[in-house]
């Protein structure tokens, strides 16, 4: 079956056929690093890494690219908070960023460029549209004249006649939907007015610490849409198979991705343009600006990485997901049901019960149904909900048949963990077939948190979590004793 998926440019959800057959170019639009990373931006990454697994699992070679975006006003706002210069506080939140992609199981990208060191591609772009006739230059900003390119408005549907302008009125430009390739001079107080918290620096002092560089124009700062088009020609190509990103981006920021990168090459900036679904929570947009959000690395201490790749997972990305305690809970008891599936499935295959004369054609057959239900799910524009789905079926088919028989089928069985590790742990990220005696240091890191968290209860006067905290740590393996000096834990390992 042919991979299909959705394509914001043509409306359609299509065959998937990239330039090269034996490779993909795939760039995804990562984080301003200007506030901690939450379940919103998880959603994304966890729905962008099973797309590059998933077409490695067929086959390609995946070139995915993933930016920082480490030159914003927003960013500026947050110094004297997170950092003493833009450049602290950038630093501070990409490493936030790379510790929580490590602690949700993300397979590395190919390269995670960031603005900061990708200036002289800007520049040479910024001049190539100049050259073009796509920009002009006002006291030392650059503009991209929207009139120059007739297609404009072709991804997200709008006209340029019916377009506000976007940003602040400067006064500067010819047509109010022109954008700004570079900005003239550094970081006003103005400009990061409404972004700052109460513990930040005064606005005089942060913006002093805004980073510039020189170009032909002067000094000043590439625009935001500019940055994404400059790295994803480095990294990748002029012209690449796949570009991703929330679905809050397709306008303005994808819809002059286009524009200035096929203004300034003649070719198809993106061939296929997937765009993920928002994560709500109480009716509206999870989001820093809205504060109504919660942090990858507090998540990931209170659930558990597999327990929030499930819940990211049951909703496909085209789909609008919502993050509640029911919808967390369901997610909690699917990972926990696929688990014990599994656990079971290697008990049984491993065990003295395990013949290799013993047939059963009906496990076999739900065997290879789960397969082909799981692929056609994922080569159906990457439905994780159904692709799950599948796997839970597995799941009962094998606890069924064990029930039943006081002999087993070996084949059939290992057939079964095959599939799970394949397509649960190799696909979807998950901990199925996870190698023992791994890192053991990690281990005792999320045993700590969650230790943590349990003492927090019981501080909180909520016994009975901390009570369930402990079972499950327990039911991992975890011996966990209370002591006058705390609590203690030792590993199934012996560690």
């Amino acid at each position: 079956m042919t991979l299909r998926v959705t394509n914001t440019l043509t409306g359609e959800t299509e065959p998937f056929e990239p330039r090269d057959p034996d490779s993909v170019l795939l760039y995804y639009c990562g984080l301003t690093t200007s506030d901690p990373p939450h379940l919103g931006h998880a959603r994304g990454w966890v729905h962008v890494d099973v797309m590059a697994r998933w077409l490695e699992w067929l086959g390609y070679d995946v070139y995915h690219v993933e930016n920082f975006t480490d030159v914003n006003e927003k960013i500026v706002a947050r110094v004297g908070e997170d950092g003493d210069s833009e450049a602290d506080v950038a630093r501070h939140y990409v490493q936030q960023v790379i510790e929580d992609m490590r602690s949700l199981n993300l397979a590395r990208a190919e390269v995670y460029p960031r603005v900061s060191e990708h200036v002289p591609e800007i520049i040479s772009l910024v001049e190539r549209l100049l050259k073009g006739g796509h920009a002009y230059e006002v006291d030392g900003s650059v503009y991209f004249d929207v009139t120059s390119f007739p297609e404009y408005g072709e991804l997200s549907g709008q006209s340029v006649e019916a377009l506000k302008s976007q940003g602040e009125s400067t006064g500067e430009k010819r047509n109010p939907a022109d954008f700004a390739l570079w900005k003239a001079g550094g970081v006003a107080p103005e400009d990061i007015a409404d972004h700052q918290h109460p513990e930040a620096t005064s606005a005089e002092e942060a913006c002093e610490t805004a980073q510039t560089w020189d170009s032909p124009w002067g000094e000043g700062r590439p625009g935001w849409h500019i940055e994404c088009s400059a790295m994803s020609m480095t990294h990748l190509d002029e012209t690449i198979d796949i570009h991703v990103g929330g679905q809050d981006l397709v306008f303005p920021h994808h819809e002059n991705e286009v524009a200035q990168s096929e203004a300034a090459t003649g070719q198809r900036f993106a061939d296929y343009w997937l765009h993920v679904r928002l994560l709500e929570t109480s009716g509206e947009k999870m989001s820093s600006s809205l504060g109504n959000f919660f942090t990858v690395s507090d998540a990931v201490a209170e659930f558990g990485p597999d327990v929030l790749r499930t819940f990211l997972l049951s909703t496909a990305y085209t789909s609008k997901a919502t993050y509640s305690e029911e919808t967390i809970g369901e997610a909690r008891e699917r990972w926990d049901r696929l688990q014990r599936g599994y656990e079971r499935t290697v008990e049984a295959c491993d065990g003295v019960d395990a013949y290799a004369t013993v047939t059963h054609d009906g496990l076999r057959e739900a065997v290879a149904e789960a397969r082909e239900s799981f692929e056609a799910a994922m080569n159906d524009d990457f439905n994780t909900r159904e692709a799950m789905t599948a796997l839970l079926d597995l799941t009962g088919a094998v606890n069924a048949y064990v029930d039943d028989r006081v002999e087993y089928d070996y084949v059939a069985l290992r057939q079964a963990v095959g599939t799970f590790e394949e397509f649960g742990s190799d696909v979807l990220g998950l901990a199925f077939g996870t190698e023992e005696g791994g890192d053991v240091s990690l281990a005792g890191d999320l045993v700590e948190l969650v230790l943590q968290a349990r003492e927090d209860e019981r501080a909180a006067g909520n016994y009975e979590r901390a009570d369930e905290l402990r079972d499950e740590l327990e039911a991992m393996g975890v011996e966990v004793q209370d002591t006058d000096d705390g609590p203690t834990y030792r590993l199934g390992d012996g560690s």
